[in-house]
């Protein structure tokens, strides 16, 4: 794993920290919460006839293999091995078939036929050139397809480091937050406004925006252990789709379509 100073520089390589990011992102409520809301968002494409999806850094597979089980064909990557490794697992203990691939998005695009779904969830925060590699990602939607972006927000880091207080505002005024605190803070989290100018911008219309957690990190473990989990879960799915509280969600999920050129 590269040194923190380095981190940033180069796409991020979860290998090191496979068994964690296992544990810390879905083996959790917070990981749940995230696929049920994915799934709602993408609940149509679903259900619709068999389509080519890609899924550009697949991880561990779960969205993927929820696409295959309906009769999907997909393609999966990641550039870490062991990341592949399980998620191929899953896809062998379900019964199920993928194209697999240890490799870059970036590669794979190069000879990947247009796709009628493409999903890049939780990637591009992880990226050195984030916007540059999503221009190669998008440009595998075919005309009428969809792109499914999931995406750390910039502005929730901000927000939760500035409610943390001490050490926290310091290295958010000097925007050097990236290798304080948890390993698994991205370097290259994204503003929503950004994301939406640059999917208008390459042919891209909105269909879908979410909100993931858009109150549960905020609260403190303190809070959280006093807090009805039900009731709280009630106030995320009433505002997560609504716009002054989506643009707060620890990350955001966008299902965009692309244009069909006249």
């Amino acid at each position: 794993m590269a040194k923190i100073k380095e981190r940033g520089k180069y796409d991020y390589n979860f290998d090191a920290m496979a068994e964690k990011f296992e544990r810390s992102i879905y083996g959790t409520l917070k990981g749940e919460w995230r696929l049920k809301l994915l799934q709602e968002d993408m609940a149509t494409l679903h259900a619709s006839s068999s389509m080519d999806v890609w899924d550009a850094g697949c991880g561990l597979g779960q969205m993927a293999l929820w696409f295959a089980q309906n009769g999907h064909r997909l393609t999966c990557n990641d550039i870490s091995y062991k990341m592949l490794e399980k998620a191929k697992k899953a896809f062998e203990e379900a019964k199920e078939e993928a194209d697999f691939h240890k490799a870059p998005a970036q590669e794979v695009a190069q000879n990947l036929p247009l796709q009628d779904l493409v999903l890049f969830h939780a990637v591009i925060e992880w990226l050195a050139k984030p916007l540059e590699t999503l221009e190669v990602v998008a440009d595998r939607v075919k005309p009428g397809g969809y792109l499914s972006l999931l995406f750390f927000n910039q502005h929730s880091m901000i927000y939760r480091h500035t409610l943390r207080g001490g050490w926290h505002m310091q290295t958010i005024l000097d925007d050097k937050w990236y290798g304080k605190g948890s390993k698994l803070t991205p370097p290259h989290p994204q503003k929503p406004e950004t994301i939406q100018t640059w999917l208008d911008t390459h042919g891209f219309e909105v269909e879908v925006q979410t909100g993931i957690r858009v109150f549960h990190d905020y609260m403190s473990e303190d809070v959280l252990k006093e807090t009805d989990m039900e009731a709280l879960l009630e106030m995320e799915y009433r505002y997560c789709r609504q716009p002054t509280f989506r643009n707060m969600g620890r990350y955001i999920h966008i299902l965009a379509q692309k244009r069909i050129e006249r």
